[in-house]
């Protein structure tokens, strides 16, 4: 398979999981606003709804030109991004309709302590860092990929203080 051909179907694919993901956070953010859930100021979402999909898009034409390394960097990086997609399954599982794109607090709920939020107060941002970084190494896209992980890593980084003041955890 072509570079191009392989960068176009793992951004294709990356979207397509991406869709899924946008669809289920709408039905939960649906929800969480019809039991009383009230978003914090000062989020983030806006940059992040167009930078993560904008962060493959990059990958995918540095992969297009460079091609992948070999099949082994690729298989990492495959594997990579399947452990960080089944943390973030993990995550989204855990949390139930409280998964959502945005910040949305539900008054007088209790923080999740159980699945993955036993070990890492924010698996789900970890989780993204993988797949940045396993589809960076998947297309061998070292330039891209280091600025998408540095760039969106700073969104996330500014979404988790607005998520730590949010919940009460300073």
């Amino acid at each position: 398979m072509s570079s191009l051909a392989l960068s176009v179907v793992v951004l294709l694919s990356v979207l397509l999981l991406m869709a899924g993901e946008a669809a289920l956070s709408a039905f939960n953010e649906r929800v969480l606003r019809s039991r009383g859930a009230v978003e914090p100021a000062g989020d983030v979402y806006g940059p992040m709804r167009w930078a993560y999909p904008a962060c493959f898009a990059g990958m995918a034409v540095e992969g297009a030109l460079r091609g992948p390394l070999s099949g082994e960097v690729m298989a990492a990086g495959l594997a990579l991004f399947g452990v960080a997609k089944a943390l973030k399954l993990w995550a989204m599982a855990t949390l139930g309709v409280r998964w959502t794109f945005r910040v949305l607090v539900l008054p007088n709920a209790p923080l999740v302590t159980r699945g993955p939020y036993r070990f890492v107060r924010h698996p789900n941002y970890l989780a993204v860092l993988g797949e940045i970084a396993g589809i960076a190494l998947t297309l061998w896209a070292p330039i891209t990929g280091v600025l998408a992980c540095a760039g969106f890593g700073a969104l996330m980084l500014a979404r988790i203080r607005v998520e730590n003041r949010a919940l009460g955890r300073q």
